[in-house]
């Protein structure tokens, strides 16, 4: 049986959503980008031998649908021949694809595969979301609610586990002192691939002139607990999850070359 190895992985810088660095530029073009550097990273690789290129979305819908793993594939230049699937399963759709991909390689199905992921919220924002199905809305006695947003799933993940709102706020300020530092340091770097935007205008009218964006928006210095803990709820009354504590919407793609481990030696 094969081992599956990791060769390379790239990703973008992770833009804020709504108002952050990459809030215009489409899913599909988002995420051909880390595709086409993991080509140019890596000329020794015929990527025309990439069985299928998988790849993660959370909301697989208007630009972000269309099977856009195939569609990326195609932006990016790679070989027309090789397919792409979609794969949903919301935050871990990404990984979902490692995982895959891993036991693909491992089960003798192919030795050389793309594991990747795309989410541009800013995109999404505004888009008319299909009707709620009452049976699955947690209303008319229902058990469950499919439809609730992360932020509620935090407050009944910490009111089950009696995460406290000072835990979550210590945490999030050790997590964001953790991501200013890697950033500063280069720790990083490696692993971005620069998204080119070109010149635009603002909310004003000002001309924005084209640029490349090489760093995460999320990172914020100065972040402190005592900061933190006068923010209000986010979500609901009382809770604990604020936009200070919470993982904020983002913007990205991400891909990850992974062969079985006697390809990769070859190569």
């Amino acid at each position: 049986m094969s081992e599956a190895v990791i060769v390379d992985a790239i990703r973008t810088p992770i833009g804020r959503a709504i108002k952050g660095t990459l809030r215009d530029i489409r899913a599909d073009d988002l995420a051909a980008i880390p595709l086409r550097a993991l080509v140019e990273r890596n000329p020794e690789v015929d990527f025309s031998e990439t069985v299928d290129v998988m790849m993660g979305c959370g909301f697989p819908d208007h630009e972000q649908g269309y099977n856009i793993a195939r569609n990326a594939t195609l932006l990016a230049g790679l070989d027309h021949h090789i397919p792409g699937v979609t794969v949903n399963r919301f935050c871990a759709s990404s990984l979902q694809t490692i995982r895959m991909a891993f036991h693909a390689i491992k089960a003798g199905e192919g030795d050389q595969y793309i594991a990747a992921g795309v989410e541009a919220t800013s995109r999404g924002a505004g888009m008319t979301l299909p009707a709620a199905n009452p049976r699955l809305e947690g209303t008319n006695g229902t058990g469950y609610n499919v439809y609730i947003p992360m932020g509620l799933t935090a407050e009944n993940v910490a009111e089950r586990c009696k995460v406290s709102r000072e835990s979550q706020d210590e945490w999030a300020a050790l997590s964001q002192a953790r991501a200013v530092a890697a950033r500063e340091s280069g720790h990083f770097d490696a692993e971005i691939v620069g998204v080119d935007i070109p010149e635009t205008h603002d909310a004003g009218g000002d001309v924005i002139a084209a640029h490349t964006v090489t760093r995460d928006d999320g990172p914020r210095p100065g972040t402190t607990v005592e900061a933190l803990s006068k923010l209000q709820p986010a979500f609901k009354p009382n809770g604990t999850v604020t936009a200070g504590n919470a993982c904020p919407l983002n913007d990205g793609a991400a891909a990850v070359l992974i062969m079985s481990e006697e390809k990769a030696r070859e190569r």
